[in-house]
């Protein structure tokens, strides 16, 4: 009789559990259903959406998007978004009171696009050249402001910051600044003569990335220039896009350290050690697209011994047109010569 009652009980157990079971799978399949049903429903917008916003921008019509067209579409709506985060972080910072250091100059000069920007690289102790350089071309105060305007030529002072941060040399220069307002203060580079090309390139970057200009040029603190002429010889290269203009030479490779122009990698230059083609480095001007590209691969680009030869290797391999231009070739004046070295 109990094993009767226990047999009973077990099996009113299990039909229990089975019921429970059963309501308990039931449960989840309506959820699942529902979850299915909704994503279904979701996805089916998004993709509407996706559509509309693809026909939208192809003009094509209804059309079917594919994977890659709603991916790419769904990027571009996360980059929207993270920039108009930025810009409300930003109207956030401006009202707090914060203005940027890095504003790009050109907004301070002139609404005008400029020609080009003159980069001249100098030293702590070159002051006479400056000055020398300021009365015969460059001028200073309004004098410098209507060339920037009239011409659309913006001629600076670049230079680095003292291995001893601070001291007499950097307050010196900031000094003078304060005078004349015509310094590119490269703040993260430290002067050194083993550091002129990678002052160059500094130069080139932080210019490209703060004016809109459409030629960049370097010249020595030592060259003084024809702007009017300059100015005529950029105007017929407007429309190329990736010209490098400047007095071509090769030149040799010289492998003793004693040598004046030692080149450490001499090695890399072949037997004959000869350099490849690139513009002296008395002056020479890249385009707007090519001063880019230094400022964007600027961490990976090279340096050589010397400047001239460093910003020439950049563009081997590139599509890059070279303008061998006599004018530029600042040995003595001639008819037309845009520079001369002292």
């Amino acid at each position: 009789m109990q094993t009767k009652v226990s047999n009973a009980n077990r099996h009113s157990g299990i039909v229990i559990r089975s019921r429970t079971s059963t309501m308990m799978l039931s449960m989840f399949a309506t959820l699942a259903s529902f979850y299915v049903a909704g994503r279904l429903w979701q996805d089916a917008e998004e993709r509407v959406l996706l559509t509309k916003e693809l026909d939208r921008i192809t003009g094509q019509g209804h059309s079917a998007i594919s994977v890659d067209d709603t991916l790419k579409i769904i990027a571009c709506r996360e980059q929207k978004k993270k920039l108009s985060a930025l810009e409300m972080e930003l109207v956030a910072a401006r009202q707090e009171g914060f203005v940027s250091s890095h504003l790009p100059e050109k907004n301070s000069i002139s609404n005008k696009r400029p020609l080009v920007v003159i980069g001249i690289l100098t030293g702590f102790s070159h002051k006479s050249k400056r000055d020398a350089i300021r009365k015969a071309w460059m001028g200073t105060g309004k004098v410098l402001k209507k060339i920037e305007d009239e011409k659309g030529i913006i001629a600076r002072f670049v230079i680095g910051r003292s291995s001893n941060r601070g001291d007499s040399l950097d307050r010196s220069i900031d000094n003078e600044n304060k005078e004349t307002n015509d310094f590119l203060i490269l703040e993260n580079h430290v002067e050194a003569p083993e550091e002129l090309p990678n002052k160059t390139k500094s130069f080139f970057a932080y210019a490209a990335e703060n004016w809109d200009a459409d030629f960049f040029a370097k010249i020595n603190d030592d060259v003084y220039l024809n702007i009017d002429a300059l100015g005529n010889t950029l105007a017929g290269y407007v429309d190329k896009p990736r010209v490098y203009v400047g007095c071509m030479k090769s030149g040799e490779v010289f492998s003793e350290q004693s040598h004046r122009w030692y080149e450490p990698d001499w090695w890399k230059f072949g037997d004959g050690k000869t350099y490849f083609r690139h513009a002296s480095g008395e002056m020479f001007v890249v385009s707007k697209a090519l001063a880019k590209f230094i400022s964007v691969n600027r961490s990976i680009l090279r340096a050589y011994a010397h400047d001239d030869v460093t910003v020439g290797s950049w563009f081997i391999g590139a599509d890059v047109k070279y303008v061998d231009e006599r004018k530029f070739c600042c040995s003595s004046w001639s008819t037309g010569a845009i520079c001369s070295g002292v």
